[in-house]
C-alpha cells in the first residue's frame, strides 16, 4: 500500500506534467503518465490543459510528439503571477545538467 496516499501533494499533477516535458521534450504519453503516476487519458488531457493554457506547444514528427515550452509565460494564480515558467521549471530542473 501507498504510505503517501490521502496526504496533500506539493505539487499538482500539472506542475509534475510540465518538469517531465522540460527533461524531456520528446516524452511519449506514456512515460510522461507512468513519470506522474497517473493514467494516459489523465496525462493527455492535462497536456491539452498545458497547451490551451500557453504553457506548450506540439507539434507531430511522424509518429511521435515534440512540445516546446513556453518557459516566458506567466503562472496564473494571483500570488505566483510575477514569475516565469522558467523560474519554477528551473527549480526542478536545474540540477538534471549534472547528472
Amino acid at each position: 500500500m501507498n504510505e503517501q496516499a490521502g496526504k496533500p501533494a506539493f505539487l499538482t499533477h500539472h506542475a509534475r506534467v510540465l518538469i517531465v516535458i522540460a527533461r524531456d521534450s520528446a516524452a511519449r504519453l506514456r512515460d510522461i503518465a507512468a513519470a506522474c503516476d497517473i493514467t494516459e487519458r489523465t496525462a493527455q488531457n492535462i497536456v491539452s490543459d498545458l497547451e490551451q493554457g500557453g504553457y506548450l506547444r506540439r507539434q507531430r514528427h511522424g509518429r511521435r510528439t515534440q512540445y516546446s515550452l513556453r518557459l516566458d509565460g506567466r503562472l496564473r494564480h494571483p500570488l505566483d503571477a510575477h514569475l516565469p515558467v522558467r523560474q519554477l521549471l528551473d527549480l526542478f530542473t536545474s540540477h538534471d545538467s549534472a547528472l
